[in-house]
C-alpha cells in the first residue's frame, strides 16, 4: 500500500492535510476599483456639467472631423448633424465618432435620422 501513496502523493492526489494552515490571506489588501467613468474623469479633467453643447453639420470629413475630436477629448458633448454630407462621408463620419467615444469613454446615441450626440463619460444620459 505505501506505492499507491507515493504515486498519489506525486500526482497531487494524496496529501491534502499537509496544506491546510499553510495558506492565510488575512494580510491582503485590496485596491479600491474604480468604473471607467471615474477613471476617465481623471485622466481628462473632471466636467459636472458641460457649459455648452456644440451642434455640428459637418460638411467635410478633413476639415470638421478633428473640431469635433478636439471639442469631445475637451469634455464638450457634441451634436453631430451628417444630413448634408453625401452618405460615404456620413458614414465615415459616424465611424469616426464612433471610435472616438469608445477610445474616450463616452458614449453615442442616435437622437434622430442622421443626428447623433456624443457624450463624453462625465455626462449622463438619459434617452426616454
Amino acid at each position: 500500500m505505501g506505492t499507491v501513496r507515493k504515486v498519489a502523493s506525486y500526482l497531487g492526489l494524496g496529501g491534502a492535510d499537509e496544506y491546510d494552515d499553510v495558506y492565510d490571506d488575512d494580510d491582503v489588501e485590496y485596491e479600491e476599483w474604480a468604473p471607467a467613468s471615474e477613471r476617465a474623469a481623471k485622466r481628462w479633467g473632471s466636467v459636472s456639467t458641460p457649459s455648452k453643447i456644440l451642434m455640428i453639420q459637418p460638411r467635410k470629413y478633413n476639415s470638421d472631423a478633428p473640431l469635433i475630436g478636439r471639442h469631445f477629448r475637451d469634455g464638450q458633448a457634441v451634436i453631430l448633424d451628417v444630413s448634408d454630407m453625401p452618405a460615404p462621408d456620413a458614414t465615415r463620419m459616424v465611424d469616426f465618432a464612433a471610435g472616438l467615444a469608445f477610445g474616450c469613454e463616452g458614449r453615442i446615441d442616435r437622437i434622430a435620422e442622421k443626428v447623433f450626440l456624443l457624450a463624453p463619460s462625465t455626462v449622463e444620459v438619459d434617452l426616454l
